[in-house]
């Protein structure tokens, strides 16, 4: 799909005489065109079409992570029938790949005509609260993909929504490993990967065990010599076909895709509460089950003990998902191999192990992670002073005390992200709308009196869920209390019926 060259319908425009730069308003500014902007754009437009919005993309296009996301084999590790929209149907296999999720964006933005929203080129670097004129003013720039010049532009908003997702994109996270420059190949992080690059013929070495390198080695498997999965600790694996009987049922009984969606969506929904409740009720029956599946995938006699058993509980990270099996076949096929290890340090052919292996490659493939972003890493200030989210206290995962007008879409670990996308979406437009009914211009979480002595914590708890990203940078999240007001639950089961019941008077919201 190709980006809209018109713009937007603005409300009204100024110019501030201290940077000569145009100054657009909105009543709405979106942040971000990935799958939560664009669900973000519907929902503003569907229940609240009388607000003027825009939505702002730093890239060249929509799509965010499946947009920017170029290594082979990349896909979703939800189903798409969770992590497709609740209001458009999905229609297509349960796991897919980038260019199949890029293309039922376009068809949302194109079926909404959301497109005339959207700019892209457009990198925020500032965002500024003004209580004397209740709104946000931001400051940024963009760029002209002919020239690749440059220029300042300004917004004011009454209300931002923050949609940028929570890691940065630019550049994934690499560990610093002894000897690195005495490597002779490339390195490579799939976060940033090289289009020129050939694998054929050449050892090929993946750093990680997580969804990333669980996609990455299958799809290179057949192309390169060899690929071994060098991983410091196993991962949980759920292998399934990736078809969705109940969906290819009702399709031949001709039901309509909406009722097939939606009853694929519940049942999908379903199964994942149990699994997560079994998960944390009985960690035991449900590890030696993943176990035992895992087992049947591969040759008889393969250490599973060693190479794909967690020491963690189950979801207490992600359960990485493998369609098809197609993991184990590469590893049963002989083209792909599993080595469970420590790095010792880089060498000129590869890596040495703390056991003393020497793994020889051509290449090496960091699969290590991404580099957690707060809110984009834009510079926020309220009333002159810079805001650290890690002082605030989070309201319900996506607002923060002390910051007016803004919300931040922060989806579920353990359930798709787009779920709570939908939910915000729907609560934002209730608050919007309750809003205007008062007459205020604004609204700011505050502790109530019964909150002053809550005890607090960090944004998760290490216990409920513990990825390497987040942990790497827990310290510069906002905190969470110990009230369900005051935190991301991370429960999607408890949250789709709180959200649209939460008391928007119930003290924890200031109106003026």
């Amino acid at each position: 799909m190709t980006p809209p060259p018109h713009p937007p319908t603005q409300t009204e425009s100024s110019s501030d005489s201290t940077t000569d730069v145009t100054v657009e308003h909105f009543d709405v500014l979106i942040v971000g065109a990935g799958i939560s902007g664009v669900g973000a754009a519907y929902h503003l437009q569907d229940q609240y079409p009388e607000k003027s919005f825009v939505v702002l993309e730093k890239f060249e296009s929509f799509g965010g992570t499946w947009l920017t996301h170029k290594y082979p084999g990349i896909r979703s590790d939800s189903d798409l029938y969770t992590f497709g929209y609740r209001f458009k149907p999905w229609i297509g296999k349960p796991i897919a790949t980038a260019d199949k999720i890029l293309a039922y964006m376009g068809e949302v933005i194109d079926e909404n005509d959301l497109g005339r929203h959207i700019r892209y080129h457009h990198a925020i670097a500032s965002a500024e609260w003004s209580s004397s004129d209740n709104r946000w003013t931001l400051h940024g720039t963009r760029t002209d993909p002919t020239t690749g010049t440059s220029q300042r532009v300004a917004f004011t908003t009454n209300f931002l929504w923050m949609c940028q997702g929570y890691y940065r994109h630019e550049k994934g996270y690499t560990p610093e490993w002894p000897g690195m420059a005495d490597f002779t190949g490339e390195i490579v992080h799939p976060q940033t990967w090289p289009t020129d690059i050939d694998l054929s013929g050449k050892q090929v070495l993946v750093i990680g065990s997580g969804a990333t390198a669980a996609t990455l080695v299958p799809a290179i498997a057949g192309e390169c010599e060899h690929v071994t999965m060098l991983q410091r600790s196993p991962t949980y694996f759920v292998s399934r076909p990736n078809v969705n009987e109940t969906a290819d049922m009702l399709r031949d009984l001709e039901i309509p895709e909406e009722w097939t969606h939606e009853i694929v969506r519940r049942k999908a929904l379903k199964d994942q509460a149990e699994i997560t409740r079994m998960s944390f009720e009985y960690p035991e029956m449900v590890r030696d089950e993943l176990l035992r599946l895992v087992s049947e995938e591969l040759p008889e006699g393969y250490d599973v003990e060693k190479h794909f058993t967690p020491k963690y509980r189950p979801w207490q990270q992600r359960l990485a998902m493998v369609p098809d099996g197609d993991l184990f076949k590469g590893i049963s096929s002989g083209k792909a191999s599993v080595v469970t290890d420590e790095i010792d340090t880089f060498n000129a052919t590869g890596i040495l192990t703390t056991s003393g292996e020497q793994l020889d490659a051509d290449v090496i493939i960091t699969a290590t992670g991404f580099d957690l972003s707060v809110l984009g890493d834009i510079a926020f200030t309220v009333d002159g002073r810079p805001v650290n989210y890690a002082d605030t206290i989070t309201y319900r995962g996506m607002m923060f005390t002390g910051v007016p007008n803004l919300v931040w879409v922060f989806g579920y670990f353990r359930a798709s992200w787009t779920l709570r996308a939908d939910l915000i979406g729907d609560w934002v437009c209730r608050l919007l709308h309750h809003m205007d009914e008062l007459g205020v211009h604004k609204v700011t979480p505050q502790l109530r009196p019964e909150d002053a002595d809550m005890e607090t914590g960090s944004w998760i708890d290490p216990e409920n869920f513990n990825p390497g990203y987040l942990m790497r940078s827990q310290h510069l999240m906002p905190k969470r209390g110990d009230k369900p007001e005051w935190q991301h639950t991370q429960d999607y089961w408890v949250e789709k019926d709180a959200l649209p019941a939460a008391d928007l008077d119930d003290g924890c919201l200031v109106y003026e």
